[in-house]
């Protein structure tokens, strides 16, 4: 018996979208990153974009355990001598709460070129509406 490799031909990309009202940050990521990866399908190959597209609305409502709100710190560095910023998840939440979900996903891909390919397919709106009605997006089961 010969081993299955997908190819770009017979891949198939379906459209999900996920509420993340309530979810928790981590175990929401989680399971975004392996839609993304295409590691729910029977035909997951590594080496291969096998993966769906994935829309995340209510990131504004995302929750997360303990203190991290206001203790978790997201840095960014200008390149400048003293250019090191920092802010916490509160501030982010508040700013950008795309960002929190996209930083969360790429974090939990790995570090090549195909992962940034895949993060490419993820679109975070802070809100309920998105763009994407006429791709006919599908509910993604959230395992809890």
């Amino acid at each position: 018996m010969k081993t299955y490799v997908a190819n770009a031909q017979d891949r198939e990309r379906n459209w999900l979208v996920v509420d993340a009202t309530g979810q928790t940050l981590g175990r929401l990521a989680t399971q975004i990153a392996d839609a993304l990866r295409g590691k729910r399908k029977p035909v997951y190959t590594p080496h291969v974009d096998t993966g769906d597209f994935v829309i995340v609305i209510n990131a504004e409502k995302i929750t997360v355990t303990g203190k991290k709100l206001h203790e978790k710190r997201y840095y960014r560095h200008s390149g400048y001598p003293g250019g090191l910023k920092s802010r916490t998840l509160n501030d982010m939440l508040e700013r950008r709460p795309e960002e929190v979900i996209r930083i969360a996903v790429r974090g939990m891909l790995p570090r090549n070129r195909l992962a940034r390919k895949q993060i490419t397919k993820l679109k975070v709106y802070a809100g309920p509406e998105h763009p994407h009605i006429a791709q006919k997006p599908q509910p993604m089961e959230i395992l809890t």
